[in-house]
């Protein structure tokens, strides 16, 4: 059965199996993330490629969404914490304007 561990910094997560090692883990994890680099970058420097097409990359590089949504998740922490920081520097006026399209998204 698979636990959850956490690495480093606590930031980044990675499935450990029954009798799999951390370096196991994270070898596997490099060689997934060499694989998905080599597809982005074979999809990019392909010259009959003339308009670079994001969801095409996401949804025919097996795992890159899912590797995706995992990144973007991550970095939720991030992004609310730059977001509170750079509140204090808007004018009441943004203020009020960002929170009327805040509340115009819950609806």
């Amino acid at each position: 059965m698979p636990r959850k561990t956490a690495a480093n910094n606590g930031e980044l997560e990675s499935d450990i199996q029954e009798g799999q090692s951390v370096p196991d883990i994270k070898r596997d994890e490099i060689e997934n993330l060499n694989r998905l680099l080599g597809a982005v970058l074979n999809y990019l420097s392909d010259d009959e490629v003339e308009v670079i097409d994001i969801e095409y990359l996401l949804n025919n590089t097996e795992g890159l969404q899912e590797w995706w949504d995992q990144y973007r998740e991550r970095n939720r922490k991030q992004i609310e914490e730059e977001i509170k920081k750079s509140l204090g520097d808007l004018s009441i006026e943004e203020l009020e304007s960002l929170r009327e399209k805040i509340k115009g998204i819950d609806k």
